[in-house]
């Protein structure tokens, strides 16, 4: 029943997709929509959530390495939401029938090359709201240290921050992505500021 419903979603939308004005990535993928409860209605495609600003869930990854740094993204300029900034929290949009556990995997998989086998511990839920999106956020925690092969598309460049200065660097004026920043913020309310463990490493890509 589902993949004959979302058929029909892609042929009842494909035409008006073809008219949008956005060159982003994905922007016909089929994502979960949700209430103001985060309970599910139906899929839409990607670009009629952005463009409506329907309710979505999407995870959230702190992804750090055994010294406590964090592995934060150089956003892609192709991406839909908040082209070429530093966010904290690798992840993404929940696809149509797809939970968040699946999710973060997948995307850490995808963007990062970090294997879906590797351990996850979930943190905690949030919602977030702006002018651009309103989203039911998932928070998930992994710690990681082999190498990492970056989907150019999707992600720009890597980088190692503690913490304290992935805020730091975000009251200083440097663009963060804000759902984010609201996640790392719930996180120090929840575990504090990660000590750091020692300096910090070359990051592995291949």
């Amino acid at each position: 029943y589902k993949s004959i419903l979302y058929n029909s979603i892609i042929n009842n939308n494909i035409s008006q997709s073809m008219n949008y004005s956005s060159t982003s990535l994905s922007a016909n993928e089929l994502v979960e929509i949700v209430d103001e409860n985060n309970n599910v209605i139906e899929p839409k495609l990607r670009y009629i959530m952005r463009r409506d600003r329907l309710h979505h869930r999407a995870t959230y990854a702190f992804v750090k390495n055994k010294d406590n740094y964090f592995y934060v993204q150089k956003r892609s300029s192709l991406k839909d939401y908040c082209p070429s900034y530093f966010d904290p929290n690798p992840g993404g949009v929940v696809a149509a029938g797809e939970s968040y556990e699946l999710t973060n995997k997948r995307e850490l998989q995808e963007e990062m090359g970090i294997p879906i086998n590797t351990s996850q511990n979930h943190l905690f839920n949030f919602f977030y709201e702006d002018e651009r999106i309103r989203c039911f956020g998932d928070a998930w925690e992994v710690e990681y240290d082999g190498p990492l092969k970056l989907q150019k598309e999707e992600v720009e460049s890597i980088h190692l921050m503690s913490l304290n200065e992935i805020i730091d660097r975000f009251n200083s004026g440097e663009k963060f992505t804000p759902d984010s920043i609201y996640a790392c913020k719930k996180y120090i309310e929840l575990k504090g500021y990660p000590p750091i463990l020692g300096p910090k490493s070359d990051i592995k890509l291949i």
